[in-house]
C-alpha cells in the first residue's frame, strides 16, 4: 500500500474514531431499550444511510428481535408499542420526517439517528441519537470537516455504533452467538 493511501486511511479512521468517541453513551443504552422492549421495531432510511439501517435490521433479526424495513411488502402497521428507528444525518430528510409522523400519530415511538441535533426531525423524535459527523447538509466550503466525501463520515460511523448496540443488545437478550448464527438465512 502507499504512503498515500496509509494515510488517507489513518485520517479516516481517525475521523471516525473522533465521531464516535462523541456519541452519548447513555443514550446509546437508552436506545438498545427502547429496542428490546418494542413489540415490533420498524427501520428507515434513505441513500447509503438506508444500507447501513437495513443491515443493522439484520442483526436484530438475528438477535432474535420482531424488524421490519420500511418498505418492504411485510412491513406491518406501526402502532402502539412499536419503534421506528430512522436515520436522517441531515435531519431534513422529507421521507424521514414523513414518516415519523405516521408513526407518531399512530402511538408508535420514534427513535432518531442524526447528526443535526437542531434540525426538524430532531424535534419529532422521542430520542435523538446525535452522531456529530459531517453529512451531505454541511460538506461543502467552511463547513466540511471531513476527508471523506459527501456523508461517508456519517454512514461510517452508524455502521460502527450498529455494531456496538449489537454487542449491547446481545447481552441484554442473552442471545448466544450460536443462537444468533442459526437465525442466519440458508438461502443463499
Amino acid at each position: 500500500m502507499s504512503n498515500s493511501s496509509s494515510e488517507m486511511f489513518k485520517t479516516a479512521l481517525d475521523e471516525l474514531g473522533a465521531v464516535l468517541a462523541r456519541v452519548d453513551g447513555d443514550r446509546i443504552d437508552a436506545a438498545c431499550g427502547m429496542l428490546v422492549g418494542a413489540r415490533q421495531i420498524v427501520v428507515f432510511g434513505c441513500g447509503r444511510e438506508a444500507l447501513q439501517v437495513k443491515g443493522f435490521a439484520m442483526r436484530l433479526y438475528h438477535l432474535g428481535l420482531p424488524v421490519s424495513v420500511v418498505g418492504d411488502m411485510t412491513t406491518p402497521p406501526v402502532g402502539q408499542g412499536n419503534v421506528l428507528l430512522v436515520s436522517s444525518g441531515p435531519g431534513e430528510t422529507s421521507t424521514v420526517l414523513t414518516l415519523m409522523r405516521i408513526a407518531r400519530e399512530a402511538g408508535a415511538t420514534v427513535l432518531l439517528l442524526t447528526a443535526q441535533a437542531g434540525g426538524s426531525a430532531a424535534g419529532l423524535a422521542d430520542l435523538t441519537l446525535l452522531i456529530p459527523a459531517q453529512t451531505m447538509a454541511d460538506d461543502q466550503g467552511p463547513q466540511k470537516t471531513s476527508v471523506l466525501p459527501m456523508g461517508s463520515v456519517f454512514e461510517g460511523a452508524l455502521f460502527v455504533l450498529f455494531e456496538i448496540m449489537v454487542l449491547k443488545l446481545r447481552e441484554m437478550t442473552a442471545a448466544s452467538p450460536e443462537a444468533m448464527r442459526a437465525r442466519h438465512t440458508n438461502m443463499e
